[in-house]
């Protein structure tokens, strides 16, 4: 028998064969689909809030074996244990890596925002297929870094904004891909929630002890050393803060710009602008204004595409979306306005089209339906095929987010001016190229598509 046919070959062998022909050729790894007996091995990082909904919705698949679990918190292994008994715990993904090695087909990512780039290169480094939590990066350039990774090591990858597979985001891309609303002239969408809500506070506090169960210097990372204090960090209030976390723009503009993505086509914006309410160097603004500039396309009305977020309670005003007078916007979503009409998508909400008139007789798509996001990049995995919420995809849906992010941290405040020699040229634009990853303008807000690392945290750069 030929020791290289189906029936003789292993399976970590197929694997390694399979991942090294991805890598050459261009193409994704895959698992094993000339086994079908295969399981995804899977590690993952993080099981805490959605660490533990990815770990539950990923082992859900019938070809998904988590083989490690991984978190700087002891006390957040017991809910994933009850999903996968008996499965290794580790603190350090670098020890969980090094000593599974091969053992580790996959690895998902569920940490705080400011170590997802470091974890999610190491796997692919690996040759480990890589689902990660949105935002994909901190920065703009650890954005570009794991786009390039994934291109480099052909493994098959997905953010984890999931609502990109659910019925109501497809239906709306649906729409306007079939012109129902004509060419989009503008988009204006909005979080609700406010920035620095969780601690309120503005600068560290005092330091208090350590819980036995945490390590603080694992969960520090690549990020600036600085003494644990209660319920300011861990588990859950990070995101306040500049040094580990994106804000309100950071937490929610993966989702809600995700649609506005992929219905327009859009990748990359010409400049950004931003206002907001105050901001010092460690936390984000209560409310903010992102004025984006996209070149305009075969589905956009103009030559330019002017995007528009907006947080912490600020919202388009509802006569731009010409809806009967007894509705109002929601909370959260997006705003799509047309040639032929409006389009008013819900975060989390099927899209609904206005002025009402305009859409007499008009018959939604039944034809659709939402899909499992977890699912889909496991089967991409194991079908040797790309999704499509890869890093390809996700990366420059990132930047764009965290390109928000710098242009807040430079804004103006009422009555502040800029210090001599920032390399300004025009007030608050920032001028974006992105074949080149640098804003071409503004020298201090240039410095911030990256940060500084503790030593030995650092992001390997793919070039």
């Amino acid at each position: 028998m030929n020791p290289t046919s189906p029936a003789t070959t292993t399976r970590r062998t197929f694997l390694k064969q399979t991942a090294l022909a991805g890598a050459v050729l261009g193409f994704p790894a895959i698992l094993g689909a000339r086994n079908p007996n295969s399981r995804l091995q899977l590690a993952a990082v993080g099981l805490e809030k959605m660490g533990y909904n990815d770990v539950h919705s990923l082992a859900s698949h019938e070809k998904v074996k988590h083989v490690a679990f991984c978190d700087v918190d002891s006390t957040h292994f017991a809910r994933a244990d009850q999903v996968t008994p008996d499965v290794p715990h580790f603190k350090d993904f670098r020890a969980m890596l090094e000593k599974l090695g091969d053992a580790i087909d996959a690895v998902s990512v569920s940490t705080p925002d400011h170590m997802h780039a470091l974890i999610a290169i190491e796997a692919m480094k690996r040759g480990k297929h890589v689902y990660c939590q949105k935002p994909l990066a901190h920065t703009v350039w650890e954005a570009r870094q794991m786009q390039l990774w994934a291109a480099k090591t052909g493994v098959v990858t997905q953010m984890g904004n999931q609502i990109h597979s659910r019925l109501e985001y497809r239906l709306a891309t649906r729409l306007i891909h079939e012109g129902v609303i004509g060419k989009v002239k503008e988009v204006r969408s909005w979080q609700s929630a406010a920035g620095n809500s969780q601690t309120r506070l503005l600068e560290p506090p005092e330091p208090g002890p350590v819980p036995a169960e945490l390590d603080w210097d694992l969960w520090i990372g690549g990020a600036p050393a600085r003494p644990y204090a209660p319920g300011v960090y861990h588990p859950a209030a990070w995101r306040d803060w500049q040094d580990f976390g994106g804000g309100i723009l950071g937490d929610f503009g993966c989702h809600i710009l995700d649609p506005v993505f992929t219905a327009l086509g859009i990748k990359a914006p010409l400049s950004v602008v931003a206002t907001n309410s105050g901001i010092n160097r460690h936390i984000w603004p209560t409310f903010q204004t992102i004025q984006y500039v996209f070149p305009g396309n075969e589905r956009t009305a103009g030559a330019t595409l002017n995007v528009t977020w907006t947080d912490g309670g600020l919202q388009p005003e509802r006569k731009l979306a010409q809806m009967p007078p007894e509705l109002d916007l929601p909370r959260s979503g997006s705003l799509f306005i047309g040639e032929k009409g409006n389009m008013v998508l819900p975060h989390v909400g099927g899209p609904r089209l206005y002025p009402v008139e305009n859409f007499v007789g008009f018959v939604y798509p039944k034809d659709l339906q939402g899909l499992n996001h977890w699912h889909r990049w496991v089967d991409a995995i194991i079908a040797g095929t790309k999704t499509s919420d890869g890093f390809d995809y996700a990366g420059p849906l990132t930047e764009t987010v965290q390109l928000g992010n710098v242009a807040t941290r430079v804004a103006r405040s009422p009555g502040k001016r800029r210090a001599k020699g920032a390399g300004r040229t025009e007030p608050n634009v920032l001028r974006w190229d992105a074949e080149n990853c640098r804003i071409t303008n503004d020298t201090e807000a240039n410095a911030l598509l990256t940060k500084a690392y503790r030593r030995g945290w650092e992001v390997p750069s793919a070039s």
